[in-house]
């Protein structure tokens, strides 16, 4: 039987209703404790034995409870959409259920405090570690039965022209084809082609949409406004100027448009927010993480009896080195040949302690003082080897735009991208961050960082025949 092709209106709004449908439920099961357990005992009066008022004795009318169950809802809805939780159907189900556990631990955890302050002491914890149970044991069956219902009944494969340049496609057809879900290259076409074909072909009913991916700045223009002007729906591989343009300033000051490119710089407020968040964080994560630190520092030298931690020079804002802080995860003789390296799949030079503590990302925890020290910051661009950038700007002079902001633990290219992430994506990650920073930005992805240490992708390593980074690619045409 042929399933019926829905518009893309009808399935975003689709998608919607069943994210709001799962965090109506997991409200109604927070409700359920909220009227058994929590309201009774914030309502009652009782004395400690220090003294303390215990419980404010507090009566709720129907509309206190609304109050009480929509802040919940709100704060469910909040981190569901900076995480992702919502798009069931369109990211894949493991994706999506590692970004409502990380929803339902923080609402719970602040929703548990909320709750102490009401009382005015701390509330039982048992109840809502049961809550947070029974979201999880939810949001698992919800999201993986909802996800197969959504491909079964709702989601096709959406068929797609690809029109490309001279380079290969082998990484961007990979990309694609992880998504058997969502998308299918029906067809490839070369940019050599006649201009006439490409757009008849653009025009057939066939497709539900074109790659315009790796070509000459010139033909890509003509090639987007014919698709624009057709209402066919383009996925563009976007060139470093395009994100540079991305990051400017619209002005009104005469009767033609004008975009504004600044010099960048980060505005002093925003340094002075940025400097004092990194400050406070990295002195709270130290004290929380020193068990950790301490225990992983103690196994690492009875492995080799080596040294604990390993120092790298690397750079930040403004090319300017610094040393790195790590705990070593490497034998001691890892790079004894000189050679810059980069970890690859299977390293053998990566120690069983090694491979643990840089699965869990462990191993970073150090960085902690450099940002406390000022050299790096929690968020940006990773800090990378002079001698690796030297190679880089090789080919691509542009890696010089990601050191004009400091360094950072963790940064876009790390939530958006891979460890084996061709640098010249990576590139236009940091890019995109910095042309568009925000402090609010900067809180975003230190959210969604913690999401990423539980993605397998975000730490596999590059392929075994690689020096650095760099693959064995030549850069696209920026013409």
């Amino acid at each position: 039987m042929a399933r019926r092709r829905y518009s893309e209106s009808s399935k975003r709004i689709i998608t919607l209703i069943i994210g709001l449908c799962e965090l109506i439920l997991e409200t109604f099961v927070y409700g359920w404790f909220w009227f058994k357990r929590y309201y009774p005992e914030l309502s009652s009066v009782r004395i400690s034995q220090d003294g303390y008022v215990l419980g404010n004795g507090i009566k709720y009318t129907m509309n206190g409870h609304i109050v009480v169950l929509l802040i919940y809802f709100m704060l469910l809805f909040f981190f569901s959409r900076t995480y992702g939780g919502l798009r069931v159907g369109y990211d894949k189900p493991l994706d999506v259920f590692l970004s409502q556990i990380f929803t339902l631990l923080i609402v719970n955890l602040i929703s548990y405090f909320q709750l102490s302050l009401m009382r005015n002491w701390l509330v039982s914890v048992g109840p809502i570690v049961r809550v947070l149970f029974y979201e999880l044991v939810l949001s698992f069956i919800w999201t993986y039965v909802v996800d197969y219902l959504y491909k079964r009944f709702i989601q096709m494969p959406r068929e797609l022209l690809l029109i490309s340049g001279d380079h290969p496609t082998d990484d961007i057809e990979r990309k694609f084809g992880s998504r058997p879900d969502r998308f299918h290259i029906t067809k490839r076409l070369n940019i050599t082609s006649d201009m006439d074909i490409l757009k008849k072909e653009c025009l057939s009913k066939d497709y539900g949409g074109v790659i315009i991916w790796d070509i000459p700045t010139q033909k890509r223009n003509e090639l987007v406004k014919f698709c624009y002007a057709h209402s066919i729906r383009m996925y563009i591989m976007p060139k470093i100027t395009d994100v540079l343009v991305r990051g400017s300033d619209q002005l009104h000051l005469f009767d033609t448009p004008i975009l504004l490119l600044r010099e960048y710089s980060i505005k002093i407020e925003q340094r002075i927010i940025k400097r004092f968040i990194d400050i406070v964080c990295s002195l709270i994560l130290i004290v929380l993480s020193s068990p950790v630190m301490l225990i992983t520092a103690i196994c690492v030298h009875l492995y080799d009896r080596g040294p604990v931690f390993y120092k790298q020079v690397r750079c930040t804002v403004g090319q300017k080195p610094f040393k790195i802080i790590k705990f070593r995860s490497m034998r001691q003789d890892a790079e004894k040949d000189g050679v810059a390296r980069l970890a690859s799949k299977n390293d053998s030079r990566i120690t069983p302690i090694g491979n643990f503590i840089r699965a869990v990302r462990i191993d970073e925890l150090p960085q902690l003082f450099n940002i406390l020290k000022g050299e790096m910051s929690f968020i940006g661009p990773r800090p990378e080897r002079p001698e690796i950038i030297e190679q880089y700007m090789e080919e691509m002079p542009e890696f010089a735009y990601r050191m004009k902001v400091k360094a950072g633990l963790a940064g876009y290219a790390q939530v958006y991208g891979k460890y084996n992430t061709t640098p010249y994506d990576k590139l236009k990650l940091d890019l995109f961050y910095i042309q568009n920073y925000s402090v609010w930005l900067d809180i975003k992805l230190m959210l969604l960082t913690a999401k990423i240490l539980f993605t397998p992708d975000a730490t596999e390593g590059i392929d075994e025949n690689q020096i650095t980074a760099m693959k064995k690619q030549s850069q696209e045409n920026e013409n």
